[in-house]
């Protein structure tokens, strides 16, 4: 009998070995694209070092891709499976004629602060000026434009310089380094700059400009051909963008900031993190008025997006059903959020 016992009690510890093995061989991988690394970034990268794509079987590799076109080219190209980047580039490819597929949105409202060079104190004094975007088309131009239109000033008109610098982090060094006078930046980008003396032209935030700032992008047939996956990458989504709120989780989330946007100054990253609590949906929701908003400045640049039927790029299905079934509440609730 103990050698009976022995041997079935070997051959379950066997049996679990290969199943954990197994488990861990069952990973989906994935490749998913950020255009730019920005305060809104931080929820996914945050996803990733906690282990929530883990939690949900998904082993997720995460890409620097230099510039929102070039990521949704790849998204077409099925050379990436998911996209972390603005309405904008998307609103832009269906301009073009491939229509991509918004799956959620973190963001839909403009939360950025237009800086200037200490030197320049009102919008007017921003005429002939240069102001730093990514590239044209993207979301950082497409901040840019809502800004410049806010405060009454026009591109051509008014004889704004447009460069193309990189991306957010790389647009405030920029700033600080004399390249451009201007830029729209947000929250802990804007706030280093602001403590450093940087003219402060407008705060966005109060116009409640409707805007989708950062959004789950994949090709149109993902949902289709792997609808089980897209639900389990929102699902980390929600769990990510929970954590990132909840107040016990405050440390890991300030000190994230400072490690992946290069702030040295603790009391920066910790304003920074006010400003990211203001900016991120709890509840993930893409903004069909925030698309619309796009289209309607995209097209005085490219009259084919006027065409643009912005309700066929939103698949709000999956995010919805995460919502009405009670995921969404669940998961805030085991982080102490109501």
């Amino acid at each position: 009998m103990p050698g009976r016992f022995r041997l079935v009690f070997g051959f379950a510890i066997v049996v679990a070995i290969v199943c954990q093995d197994a488990s861990i061989l069952a990973q989906t991988k994935i490749t998913i694209g950020v255009a730019a690394m920005s305060p809104r970034t931080i929820p996914l990268l945050i996803a990733q070092e906690q282990g929530l794509f883990a939690k949900q079987g998904i082993d997720a590799r995460i890409v620097l891709i230099k510039g929102a076109p070039i990521l949704v080219a790849s998204l077409i190209s099925g050379d990436l499976e998911v996209g972390y980047t603005g309405g904008t580039s998307v609103l832009g490819a269906a301009a073009q004629g491939p229509y991509l597929k918004i799956l959620s949105s973190i963001s839909s409202k403009l939360t950025h602060t237009m800086l200037a060079n200490p030197s320049l104190k009102t919008a007017e004094q921003l005429r002939g000026k240069r102001f730093g975007i990514q590239s044209m088309g993207g979301t950082t131009w497409m901040h840019t434009i809502l800004g410049l239109e806010h405060v009454g000033l026009d591109v051509k008109r008014d004889h704004i310089n447009i460069l193309m610098i990189g991306d957010s982090v790389l647009i405030g060094q920029a700033l600080e380094a004399g390249r451009v006078d201007a830029a729209v930046l947000d929250g802990v980008l804007a706030r280093r700059l602001i403590n450093k003396g940087f003219s402060v032209i407008v705060d966005l935030t109060p116009a409640n400009i409707p805007m989708v700032n950062q959004a789950v992008v994949v090709a149109p047939d993902f949902v289709q051909k792997r609808q089980e996956l897209a639900e389990r990458i929102l699902m980390v989504l929600v769990d990510s963008l929970a954590f990132t709120l909840a107040p016990m989780n405050r440390n890991v989330v300030v000190k994230t900031i400072m490690r992946r946007l290069q702030i040295d100054d603790p009391k920066v990253a910790e304003e920074g993190y006010q400003d990211l609590m203001t900016s991120i949906e709890r509840k993930p929701f893409p903004s069909l008025e925030g698309l619309r908003n796009i289209r309607r400045l995209m097209a005085t640049q490219n009259p084919k997006a006027a065409n643009v039927k912005v309700e066929d790029l939103i698949d709000a299905r999956i995010i919805r059903k995460l919502d009405e079934n009670g995921y969404m509440d669940k998961v805030a609730a085991g982080y102490g959020l109501k």
